[in-house]
């Protein structure tokens, strides 16, 4: 069992905290037996080390087993040991360092289905935002989700605590200017649909049938003019009650919602 808290592997394990250090290592640590359990069970290949307390163990076995199972290293160690190796203040038991497991641009695209539906982050800067909204896409069917350059790193630690697994779940691309998404998504004859308060299509009159992809904005100021101008729509969720707005995730999750059930309607009634 790992006991020092002050060894050369759990500072190392630490160092992932900083975003340098994930860039440059490629690796990253998931934290939580819900994001170890679903590294483990969708993308083994990509779980280099698997770390869990004694109690950790015995109340879930069956990561052990499968992270065994899957060829990945799996070492004892103190609370003490995970405490020091994890960002969060009371970590449950469990952490694994992780390979990066984004793919460039070129490869999503080349990967989606007929008529895909799209998950766009353009300057999203909150953690938990930007993870709640990946772990809503996945929920929803989406078939990839974009993450600009000028997003918060995806592999920051409270981005995949948000993301409750669902990182593991879709393609995931990052680090492409939103120009240059845009441009990629309309060449493969996808239509861009802006997710703005200040649009005059209401969510429940927007085409959502077909190859689509909504476009979120930053949590505070939305999405700039040239951005919602570059898109073939700018649709807003309408607010039926007292509330100023929906935040990030929220409106994210109800258009994703939206298009989910558009594409389920239009399924069936291709099939009848």
């Amino acid at each position: 069992m790992l006991t020092n808290t002050r060894s050369d592997r759990v500072k190392a394990v630490r160092a992932l905290s900083r975003r340098s250090v994930r860039s440059r290592t490629g690796e990253f640590l998931a934290e939580g037996p819900q994001a170890v359990r679903e590294a483990v069970a969708f993308r083994p290949e990509l779980v280099r080390d698997v770390y869990v307390t004694p109690e950790a163990a015995e109340r879930h076995p069956a990561i052990v087993e499968a992270a065994r199972g899957a060829a990945v290293h799996v070492h004892d160690v103190s609370p003490e040991v995970l405490a020091a190796m994890c960002d969060t203040e009371s970590p449950q038991g469990v952490a694994a360092v992780c390979r990066t497991l984004d793919l460039p641009l070129e490869a999503v695209l080349a990967g989606l289905p007929a008529d895909p539906l799209v998950c766009v982050l353009t300057n999203v800067r909150d953690p938990g935002n930007a993870g709640t909204v990946i772990r809503g896409a996945d929920a929803a069917g989406a078939d990839a989700v974009v993450v600009s350059d000028a997003s918060v790193d995806v592999y920051n630690a409270k981005v995949v605590r948000s993301t409750v697994g669902s990182l593991w779940h879709l393609p995931i691309t990052v680090g492409a200017p939103v120009p240059e998404v845009l441009d990629a998504l309309r060449e493969r004859g996808i239509r861009l649909l802006a997710a703005d308060g200040a649009g005059t299509t209401l969510l429940h009159e927007a085409d959502l049938t077909g190859g689509h992809a909504w476009i979120m904005g930053n949590e505070a100021w939305g999405l700039p003019a040239e951005v919602r101008d570059a898109c073939d729509d700018v649709v807003r969720v309408p607010i039926y009650g007292h509330a100023e707005s929906l935040n990030l995730a929220m409106a994210a999750t109800v258009c994703l919602y939206a298009s989910a059930e558009a594409r389920r309607t239009d399924r069936t009634n291709r099939a009848d």
